[in-house]
């Protein structure tokens, strides 16, 4: 008597574990990201960058995904490598998080307010890293953080998520609300993109068939 064993059922988003760890070491930096893309909001950040672990929380809480994200690094030096490289390891683990992308709303756009600034952001997960950066923020430092850092964060995020980015300036003349807005504005747009489509659960959101 011949048994035949039954394919297995193929793994719906909605049952997948859309999670990643990523460490990154270097001879500056140490970097351990875990991020959980159906989470509900929850962020443990030290990075001992205080200005990036509030921007960090905002992506987690507006975006409800959860992460933990841990890093030392070269701080007597400045803070431009473990700001980028807290960048780059976040856009791995998001890249590792979201897998063959099947079934994801794929397209997230947000208009935020912050008092008087107003950020827009739209993403594309494409596969096709670009960013295209409009902030004008009108100071150098938000307490201790140097503000060139916001673009250098987006840069390492957005080529190792490949994703495309498009932050827009609207309006605004105070730098923290300038860079919390876009954080905020970013974090919906996120939120908007990972988010399962019902209608095609199991499809590469392409007409291509690929991304």
């Amino acid at each position: 008597m011949q048994t035949h064993d039954r394919p297995s059922a193929p793994v719906r988003l909605s049952e997948r574990d859309r999670t990643a760890t990523v460490r990154r070491t270097t001879g500056e930096t140490d970097v351990s990201v875990t991020i959980n893309l159906d989470g509900t909001g929850q962020c443990n950040a030290q990075t001992g960058i205080p200005f990036l672990d509030h921007m960090l929380h905002q992506i987690a809480s507006h975006g409800l995904i959860d992460l933990d994200i841990q890093a030392t690094g070269d701080l007597h030096i400045d803070d431009h490598h473990t700001n980028e490289d807290v960048g780059i390891t976040l856009g791995q683990a998001l890249h590792q998080a979201l897998g063959d992308r099947k079934g994801i709303v794929r397209f997230g756009n947000f208009l935020a307010p912050l008092d008087e600034a107003l950020i827009q952001v739209a993403l594309d997960f494409s596969g096709r890293p670009h960013l295209s950066y409009g902030l004008a923020i009108p100071t150098e430092r938000v307490g201790t953080y140097d503000t060139q850092l916001v673009r250098e964060f987006f840069v390492a995020l957005v080529n190792h998520s490949q994703m495309t980015l498009h932050i827009r300036q609207l309006d605004g003349i105070n730098s923290h609300h300038i860079i919390e807005a876009t954080f905020k504005a970013f974090a919906r747009s996120l939120r908007l993109a990972v988010a399962v489509d019902p209608r095609r659960v199991d499809a590469i959101p392409s007409s291509k068939g690929v991304l």
